[in-house]
């Protein structure tokens, strides 16, 4: 959990952390989730790792992100989904925004076995927080100069719930005229995201389609290794990589591509009005994509995690000699 102290790093950021190691916590029974929600609290804002929900958990057992979400009302998820120049995919020219209501809906975890054999899960939406997540997108569309926010529902099925969100969605868009609102089921969403990414500028839905949806995209620019997030509220940030995968397979191998998490760092920097710091770490870690030298396996290269890294900071050394001698030539 990031505070302000003094330069550290490659990069001189004027940031130090606490640090909170919660890897192999199921439950909240050892109250590691309860401490770093108070870690948070002291320090306003986190640079987080994957948290896992096993499958094989108990039925009544809650995911650990979503009470750390719940607990600090961090109610807007942000995913970036940006083509990064040196990356091999189908699609090129992308740069989608993906909002999603982060504290209801079928993550609500209200699940009961009524009768035997029959499991009712209760999916909730709320006018209040649909309207928020809404407020939330066109105001990230108005200050990141955005052109188009669009609505993604399910209101021809669910027409009570969906229908709540995309009416509030409807309403919040008068009040912003200069950015153009659409609405899209969400399975036609899907088949548009991988025919034609490129119509989407920023997206908002519903908590279970936008982790769907978040993941789809991922996948369209590289993979979940390349995806930074966020989670926002009126008082906390937690910043973590955008497509949650655990990669289990891959923990203390060498093999982890560190680019969610790192441009997941940058944007806390931003968050923090360190923008200097923020741009020299998202210049230097582009140019090493894009040099396509040293780039991890899941890339198509065949670097280890700590050769990529050391990859960025030699690119950060050259970007400060390089401003060095520009102030000298001035």
């Amino acid at each position: 959990m990031p505070f302000l102290n003094h330069k550290i790093g490659n990069a001189n950021v004027p940031v130090d952390f606490e640090e909170l190691v919660i890897s192999g916590a199921i439950t909240t029974d050892s109250g590691v989730i309860d401490q770093a929600v108070s870690s948070i609290k002291r320090n306003r804002v986190a640079l987080k790792g994957v948290l896992s929900t096993p499958l094989d958990g108990p039925a009544d057992s809650r995911s650990l992100n979503v009470q750390m979400r719940v607990n600090l009302d961090l109610f807007a998820s942000v995913v970036q989904c940006k083509t990064l120049p040196g990356l091999d995919t189908r699609h090129g020219n992308i740069d989608i925004a993906v909002i999603r209501e982060n504290t209801e809906g079928e993550y609500s975890g209200l699940e009961h076995e009524s009768i035997d054999g029959v499991v009712e899960s209760l999916k909730i939406i709320t006018r209040e927080k649909s309207h928020r997540i809404a407020k939330f997108a066109f105001d990230y569309a108005m200050q990141n100069n955005r052109k188009k926010v669009t609505a993604i529902h399910k209101a021809n099925i669910m027409k009570q719930a969906d229908g709540m969100f995309l009416e509030c969605c409807t309403q919040v868009a008068e009040l912003y005229p200069k950015i153009k609102f659409e609405s899209m089921i969400v399975d036609n969403t899907c088949m548009q995201l991988v025919a034609n990414p490129q119509q989407f500028d920023v997206m908002v839905m519903p908590n279970l389609y936008g982790n769907i949806v978040s993941n789809v995209c991922a996948g369209l620019v590289g993979g979940a290794g390349v995806v930074p997030g966020m989670n926002i509220g009126d008082q906390y940030a937690v910043f973590e990589q955008g497509a949650r995968h655990k990669a289990i397979e891959l923990a203390g191998r060498n093999k982890a591509n560190p680019t969610g998490i790192i441009l997941s760092a940058v944007a806390m920097l931003n968050h923090l009005k360190l923008g200097e710091h923020a741009s020299a770490i998202s210049i230097a870690l582009k140019k090493v994509i894009a040099d396509q030298k040293i780039l991890t396996s899941d890339l198509g290269g065949s670097a280890g995690t700590g050769e990529f890294v050391q990859a960025i900071v030699k690119e950060l050394h050259d970007i400060a000699i390089a401003e060095k001698a520009c102030r000298y030539c001035q």
